[in-house]
């Protein structure tokens, strides 16, 4: 598994929605979907930060590490 975005569980308690959260913090929507569903490879400090300011939330609210099944 590795890290997990749990970006959906923290716009759901916003009550944010996906457009809305994109033009917040100055992304595409699309590479917010790409994050949102785990398929993000890397996320810019910056981004992580403004993601953070406009939830109102810290970075562990998002990112948790799940071991991998061996």
């Amino acid at each position: 598994m590795g890290i997990m975005v749990n970006l959906d569980v923290m716009m759901a308690k916003r009550k944010m929605g996906l457009g809305e959260l994109a033009e917040q913090v100055g992304i595409s929507n699309a590479n917010l979907s790409i994050l949102k569903n785990n398929k993000a490879k890397a996320i810019r400090f910056s981004t992580l930060e403004k993601i953070c300011e406009v939830l109102n939330c810290q970075p562990g609210d998002l990112l948790v590490y799940e071991e991998e099944d061996l």
